[in-house]
């Protein structure tokens, strides 16, 4: 297997899972490694999300990072960022609840969609291609409206908020506004053919559009990535440190974790990331191999790309990581180490954990936001307990970073970590239109059983299975029918 050379992009998606053991450990030993952190100044920060008539949200639904003052008293200190220019209280961490189905997973996707096209509709979509854009489709009056997003985020000590209205033939409006003290400074609008540039802020409008290089089918944003405009640096520095990691494919994530941690200096915090995990293992090794023993069924365009970066750049080719377990005797005596393959001999539940740390550290270490579809998908439940304290730590998070991700471990909600305004859900009705709100929003009270109030049904956003209870009953009748049936022709045969 071919982990890369030189590391990969961001946008490879991933999710980890591990087996049973012990944590007494594991946030002491982090909160070690955080330590050696280089201290970065820059903050990024997500502070609220919005989407509409977007696949399965028809209205527009709103994932907000602003601490409530409902919770002012739950974990101030740990779970919310003070951030004193602007007096905003944004929150480290948030997870979403929901059945299956029920848009949780859609959510996430419409922030990479969001991201994808500020990064990549100027360079990525041709003139008259469409965009890949997907209205809410049960529903006649929306699935030719245009989709709805809107971001606000603070990045440098600037407040953004940035949006546009998009349909798969066009961008129909676009929006960026900023805040340096107190007023909203518009910096750009397009309204249909109609554009408003800042006279100071945004003088490269004016250029972009006397060269014509603003298309219908592209963000304005991402055309002006092109120029060397300071706002625009700095709001497309924010999506592409946005992290996005799906929770079924954690391979694109191993060969940027194999080069995070392969940087001398580097690979003791891995080994003391997975020793804290309790997963046996003592220390790792990374199996190097050179331009030779490429695969000749390899991809041209790959291949070539390949000795461009260990030739031109001096990028190293990685194809395994050797984990070392400790070897005993019949004495139980410790006599060395055994070598095992991460690819082929490690459980898939220790390679999506290796695979997560890059993007965990380069989240934590940067003070980036990470977004993790399906977090708990073959995770064992402490452990994800344990990411999320890691987050929700500010001895361990120093930087402020976040984590929002999805999941159905409801053993957080009674574990104490999670604020009410940290705790969301998305609920699907009978006409394929989902809602999001967050646990603040029902009041209940702090010293509630979330969990059990959660499972049964209490907040919404569960499962409704009375068909399956049903269709259960129906079996069972009909089993019960064929076997009396059989009975019957017996006694017919032996008479």
């Amino acid at each position: 297997m071919l982990f890369g050379a030189g590391g990969l992009k961001h946008e490879e998606q991933i999710i980890v899972r591990n087996e049973k053991y012990r944590y007494l450990d594991f946030c002491k030993d982090i909160s070690y490694i955080c330590r050696n952190f280089t201290i970065i100044k820059a903050i990024y920060m997500l502070i609220q999300f919005s989407i509409g008539n977007y696949r399965t949200f028809k209205e527009k639904a709103t994932l907000s990072l602003v601490a409530s003052n409902y919770d002012k008293t739950t974990r101030e200190d740990d779970n919310v960022y003070a951030e004193d220019k602007f007096g905003l209280r944004i929150l480290k961490s948030a997870v979403i609840y929901g059945a299956n189905a029920s848009g949780k997973s859609k959510l996430l996707e419409a922030v990479e969609f969001m991201r994808w096209l500020v990064l990549n509709s100027f360079r990525k979509i041709q003139i008259g291609e469409k965009i890949k854009v997907h209205p809410f489709l049960f529903h006649s009056d929306f699935e030719n409206a245009p989709s709805y997003f809107e971001i606000i985020f603070y990045h440098n000590k600037i407040l953004y908020r940035y949006g546009f209205e998009v349909t798969k033939e066009e961008v129909e409006s676009e929006w960026l506004f900023m805040r340096e003290i107190r007023k909203e400074i518009l910096i750009f609008k397009r309204q249909g053919e109609k554009r408003e540039f800042h006279p100071v802020h945004f003088k490269v409008g004016k250029s972009l559009q006397r060269q014509e290089m603003l298309r219908k089918n592209a963000l304005i944003l991402s055309s002006a990535a092109q120029t060397n405009n300071k706002i625009v640096e700095d709001v497309i520095d924010w999506f592409k440190n946005l992290q996005i990691l799906s929770g079924l494919r954690e391979e694109g994530y191993e060969g940027y974790t194999i080069n995070r941690f392969s940087q001398p200096g580097n690979k003791e915090s891995i080994v003391e990331f997975l020793k804290a995990a309790a997963m046996g293992i003592a220390d790792i090794a990374f199996k190097k191999t050179g331009i030779n023993d490429i695969p000749a069924d390899f991809p041209i365009e790959l291949n070539d790309n390949l000795i461009k970066k260990i030739n031109g750049e001096g990028a190293e080719l990685f194809t395994d990581v050797l984990t070392k377990h400790k070897k005993y005797d019949k004495n139980l005596t410790h006599t060395g180490l055994v070598d095992l393959s991460m690819g082929n001999d490690e459980s898939s539940g220790t390679r999506k954990f290796f695979a997560l740390a890059g993007p965990i550290f380069d989240t934590l270490q940067n003070g980036y936001t990470l977004i993790v579809d399906e977090l708990d998908s073959k995770l064992h439940p402490n452990l994800v307990c344990k990411i999320s304290e890691m987050f929700n730590s500010k001895e361990i998070n120093q930087k402020n970073a976040q984590i929002i991700f999805n999941t159905h471990n409801s053993n957080l909600l009674s574990s104490g970590l999670f604020r009410r305004d940290q705790v969301w859900f998305t609920k699907k009705d009978r006409y394929g239109e989902a809602k999001l709100y967050s646990l603040s929003d029902i009041k209940v009270r702090r010293d509630n059983l979330f969990e059990n109030d959660y499972l049964d049904g209490r907040y919404g956003a569960i499962p409704y299975l009375g068909y399956f209870d049903n269709l259960l009953k129906r079996q069972k009748n009909f089993f019960l029918r064929q076997q009396n049936k059989m009975i019957s022709g017996k006694k017919k045969t032996k008479n």
